[in-house]
């Protein structure tokens, strides 16, 4: 049997050093009343046995565990930006992250019953599916913080998801593009607010008897079939709005391997400026969430929950902004 390696405790510290456990303790919370000597011979004994102080113990026994739980989707790309720059907001606010991933096998219930057991403070829910009422049944066991969904009764950090429609069609309006469609996002999170969007500005432009809407959804795929979809009929549009980056880049495959030239004879224009948008040989025109402004704001709404500084429940909503590159273009002739 292969030997496992212990953990070197404060004991051990202790007799390397030459000292009490109790002194090496005080050392380590970095207490006065321990001479610089000694302090260096006991931080010199600590480095040598590769000692740890467990930081999350010691807060668990102070009845806290500055835990922030988060519940985000495997399938989402823009997920994953998010929780990087959660890490990044949850750091400077001297709290640490746990994460609980809804996969295809894994259910949000899941996920979240996870982070329950993990003594989570707060949670930061990204988009979830969960009906309002069970999210409010949650919110009353502790502070839950929906990020990039509009829910009502619930601390919510959002993007105003209709005006980044609004910002998309615009710039195609003004390239001179007219039968501009949108694959849709289904259900998802946000999706409403962006059919609702890109109509208005449809509207606004005197385009509305050339609003098409075709079903999309979130993934790679399922923007490969709405682009078949597209491409296939008679007078097919110069140019498409898509729910999201994930399902752009698959609209963008179909293209492509049709010999359809972007942005020469198509402009796709997506939402979320998630990592995959920014790849050199995809260099998606897309409508950026402001990533880190609402990461940080929902940090700190948790932070007044477990604080008990916030009262009501409100919502945040933060303005995106259209990033062009190098997937739209003047409509051809």
């Amino acid at each position: 049997m292969a030997n496992r390696t212990v953990r070197p405790t404060l004991t051990d510290v202790a007799a390397r050093a030459g000292v009490s456990k109790s002194l090496v303790s005080l050392v380590m919370r970095g207490e006065q009343g321990v001479s610089p000597a000694t302090r260096q011979r006991v931080r010199e004994a600590a480095d040598a046995l590769g000692y740890q102080p467990d930081s999350r113990a010691r807060l668990l026994r102070s009845g806290r565990s500055r835990l922030l739980g988060v519940v985000f989707g495997i399938e989402h790309a823009f997920h994953v930006d998010l929780v990087t720059a959660l890490y990044t907001a949850a750091r400077d606010s001297g709290y640490e992250l746990a994460l609980s991933a809804v996969t295809p096998e894994r259910d949000e219930t899941e996920a979240t019953a996870s982070l329950l057991q993990d003594r989570c403070e707060a949670l930061i829910m990204l988009g979830p599916r969960t009906p309002a009422p069970a999210l409010a049944r949650l919110a009353t066991r502790l502070p839950v913080v929906v990020l990039a969904r509009d829910v009502r009764g619930a601390d919510v950090i959002r993007t105003a998801d209709a005006d980044g429609l609004r910002q998309a069609v615009d710039h195609l309006a003004g390239l001179g593009h007219r039968r501009i469609a949108h694959i849709d996002g289904g259900r998802a999170p946000g999706a409403a607010d962006r059919r609702r969007g890109y109509r208005e500005a449809m509207h606004a432009h005197g385009l509305g008897r050339h609003v098409h809407i075709i079903a999309g959804g979130l993934t790679e795929d399922e923007g490969a079939t709405a682009a078949r979809t597209l491409l296939h009929q008679s007078r097919p549009p110069t140019a498409i709005t898509v729910f999201n980056d994930r399902c752009a880049t698959g609209v963008l495959d179909v293209l492509v391997r049709a010999g359809t030239r972007v942005p020469e004879q198509v402009s796709v224009v997506g939402f979320d400026d998630s990592h995959l948008a920014r790849l050199a040989h995809i260099s998606l025109t897309t409508i950026a969430q402001d990533v880190p402004t609402m990461t940080r704001l929902a940090v700190a709404r948790a932070i007044e929950r477990i604080d008990g500084l916030a009262v009501a429940h409100r919502a945040s909503v933060v303005t995106p902004h259209l990033v062009i590159r190098s997937t739209t273009g003047p409509v051809a002739d």
